[in-house]
């Protein structure tokens, strides 16, 4: 997830972007509400976190101007006075919530995961999950088979990004819009790089499946997961011998080498 964020205070950008880089947040800063008017307007970022009082161009004003131009971004307005009417004109003009300062980091974490997971007007689910890979972007963390993991942000974005967006083609230059900040300069290889990194380390997790699908000439997508192993000779004995479900069904998930004993036992006078 990538988040813009606009203050005029030198404490408070360097304290929004250690907080939101602590949860594996890539962050990016502006000084004055012209230069976030720029940068949002020529990259695509998750989330917009503005303070209003800022300076040529204030919070409110440049709320306007983004829904003017059709950007639907969630926007956090930051705002040091409490009054009804500053925060009325704040979402009047198109901030999608608020929080006053002095703020504190839980609250402000907690609205900023609100804002993503309405983002679209779509719920995202809190967890991920690519069979028995699990990634929870509340602690930013992830498991697979309920051991965790360790990853750099990088590459933790890396996997957020595909997870969350399984059916989608990535191009290098697409992740390193959406991962990396626009004040580094790093080239398309790098993203190979990272993807290698990894790869690599899904593997020494204990995953035998390469989940990364690289799509030529276009980029990185998420591979379907595997499906369940049907067994059609099974579920027709199972219906023609109804009494037998139960006892076939426990078995099947209690062992494996059991699984195979019972149903030798149980299809053999059905000639299946």
């Amino acid at each position: 997830m990538k988040i813009l964020v606009i203050d005029n205070d030198e404490f408070t950008r360097a304290l929004l972007s250690k907080t939101l880089a602590s949860y594996a947040y890539t962050v990016e800063v502006a000084t004055d509400g012209q230069a976030g008017l720029a940068l949002s307007t020529t990259y695509t970022y998750d989330l917009i976190i503005s303070d209003v009082s800022l300076s040529k161009l204030d919070g409110i004003a440049l709320c306007r101007q983004l829904r003017a131009k059709g950007d639907r971004t969630p926007i956090l307005l930051l705002a040091e006075i409490d009054t009804s009417a500053n925060i009325a004109a704040g979402l009047d003009a198109g901030a999608d919530d608020y929080v006053i300062k002095p703020f504190n980091a839980v609250e402000l974490l907690a609205r900023v995961r609100a804002l993503l997971r309405r983002k679209d007007s779509r719920l995202t689910p809190s967890k991920v999950t690519w069979g028995e890979l699990c990634l929870d972007p509340v602690p930013a963390e992830v498991t697979y088979r309920g051991q965790l993991l360790s990853f750099t942000p990088k590459e933790y974005g890396l996997l957020e990004l595909l997870l969350q967006n399984p059916q989608r083609v990535f191009s290098r230059s697409a992740i390193l819009d959406r991962i990396w900040s626009s004040d580094v300069s790093p080239i398309e290889g790098t993203v190979t790089n990272h993807i290698k990194e990894l790869r690599q380390k899904l593997k020494a997790s204990g995953m035998t499946i390469d989940i990364i699908e690289t799509v030529y000439g276009l980029g990185y997508r998420l591979k379907a997961p595997p499906q369940q192993e049907s067994f059609p000779n099974l579920d027709l004995a199972l219906e023609q011998h109804p009494a037998s479900t139960q006892f076939a069904r426990v078995m099947i998930v209690e062992d494996d080498q059991a699984t195979l004993e019972a149903l030798s036992y149980l299809l053999h006078p059905w000639g299946v």
